[in-house]
């Protein structure tokens, strides 16, 4: 019996009958409705999505120019006189007297050489072995040769000990210096700066390389005018393609670096002069007490030659080009750390720049209220201003928030156009044009969020002595000392 039950069903599955049933039930037919099924499906969302649209334009026609200028007065009111009008007179004068610049940087160019200074390259870092050869290979292709390079290694861990030992042994850096127990960014540059013999010091982050003649144009200000005792490079994104993250930082440092702080030296409240590539006098970093306690050391070290009386300035054509992170959230700490510095150095420890003492200059006043302001007090603004959109525009905040975005990517292309005002490598800044709709969440949301949540951690919890940036101990001493 099993046996014959065995061929009736083996005949039945095998019967030209039932494979067609079988072929018409889960065959072509079915995959044709299952088709019909999806064209449908997608029919209803586009006219779904066409009827939101549909009704976005129609809220739009009921906003007059006005209204649409009071809603959205934190853009046109705030943002587009500092960003953009300020910007855009700027650089359009600095252009028009293109000519008197470039003669200028001549005749410096002129005696740069001809006084021929010894330039220390100072390069602190801790666990940079794989950077340093790249980073001595750029130095060797520089227009201007008469410098020397001392590397100090911060109690690295990892081989930066061994090829340093190297470099040194084929005299391709003049000192290795090594700190057995880490002490921070500051520490080390302390150290390294104490071995320097150059006039000037040029800082440099192990992970950076220079443009040939970078070297020679961060030079060049300090032989235009006496008085510019620091100096600093202009940093860009070499990672720019890796991914998203990097895309949107490089042209972020090119509006708020390089246009921003052409506009910021132009108007004499340059308030920092970046880290990775910067140069000072090595004669007034010693009076100023050289590098305190970090993090955010570089816009401390600004501040100081600030209050000495001397002048800083920003070479936008000494180009160092850097990484930057890959991923949101190392992006998110690196924001994190940069500006729980703003509170501790400009709000406390500079704060008497902020009053009427018998040093207090005008010029150093509007460089730290130009920080404070736009990059602190403004975000607390904006989330009063958020919160207030929400309220009154409860059932419209949606189309609310959309033509707020379509009125910054708008921005953005002014933004653009500045950037391709000013910049070199314009091939670069073409390819960063796709990302620019990307950009107002990213400035808008992402980088105002990192720094409300930084200055919170800062003002009520003092959070940048925690911080494992800089080694425990140097930060406890930093904090006895209110530094």
């Amino acid at each position: 019996q099993d046996t014959e039950a065995h061929r009736t069903l083996q005949e039945t599955c095998c019967h030209p009958c039932h494979h067609r049933r079988y072929t018409h039930n889960h065959g072509p037919l079915g995959a044709h409705r299952a088709e019909i099924s999806h064209q449908e499906e997608r029919e209803k969302r586009m006219f779904s999505i066409a009827e939101h649209l549909n009704d976005f334009f129609d809220w739009i026609s009921t906003l007059s120019f006005s209204s649409i200028v009071n809603t959205y007065w934190f853009l046109f009111f705030i943002e587009m006189p500092r960003y953009y009008i300020l910007e855009y007179l700027v650089i359009g004068n600095r252009l028009m007297k293109r000519n008197r610049i470039d003669k200028e940087k001549e005749y410096a160019k002129y005696f740069l050489y001809r006084e021929n200074p010894l330039v220390s390259i100072l390069v602190p870092g801790k666990n940079e072995g794989k950077h340093i050869f790249k980073m001595v290979n750029s130095l060797a292709e520089q227009t201007y040769r008469n410098y020397e390079i001392i590397v100090v290694d911060d109690g690295s861990d990892d081989d930066t000990k061994l090829i340093c030992n190297d470099l040194y042994r084929a005299g391709y850096i003049t000192h290795y210096l090594r700190l057995d127990t880490r002490g921070g960014k500051a520490a080390a540059s302390n150290y390294g700066a104490q071995m320097a013999r150059g006039k000037y010091i040029v800082c440099l982050d192990a992970d950076s390389s220079l443009d040939r003649d970078a070297l020679e144009k961060i030079l060049l200000p300090f032989y235009i005018d006496g008085m510019v005792k620091g100096v600093g490079g202009c940093v860009k994104v070499r990672n720019y393609k890796e991914t998203i993250c990097s895309s949107l930082q490089a042209f972020e440092y090119l509006k708020r670096i390089q246009v921003g702080r052409i506009v910021t030296s132009e108007l004499g409240i340059y308030h920092i002069i970046s880290g990775a590539f910067g140069a000072f006098e090595r004669k007034t970093l010693k009076e100023v007490g050289y590098w305190d306690i970090g993090p955010g050391l570089d816009g401390d070290l600004t501040q100081k030659i600030r209050k000495a009386g001397y002048k800083v300035k920003f070479a936008e054509d000494a180009i160092c080009m850097t990484n930057v992170p890959t991923k949101w959230y190392k992006l998110y700490h690196q924001r994190i750390r940069w500006s729980r510095s703003l509170v501790r150095f400009r709000l406390r420890k500079h704060a008497d720049i902020l009053l009427p003492t018998k040093n207090w200059s005008i010029l150093n006043w509007l460089s730290n209220m130009e920080s404070v302001v736009f990059d602190c007090f403004l975000n607390f603004l904006w989330l009063w201003y958020i919160i207030k959109l929400a309220i009154t525009f409860n059932t419209h905040i949606i189309e609310v928030l959309a033509l707020g975005y379509f009125i910054r990517v708008c921005f953005s292309q002014l933004a653009f156009i500045l950037v391709l005002m000013v910049s070199e490598r314009k091939k670069d800044v073409w390819f960063l044009y796709r990302y620019l709709p990307l950009m107002s969440p990213y400035t808008g949301y992402f980088l105002r969020i990192a720094r409300l949540s930084a200055h919170l951690q800062e003002i009520f919890f003092r959070r940048s002595y925690k911080d494992a940036w800089n080694p425990e101990k140097t930060s406890r001493y930093a904090q006895l000392e209110g530094i």
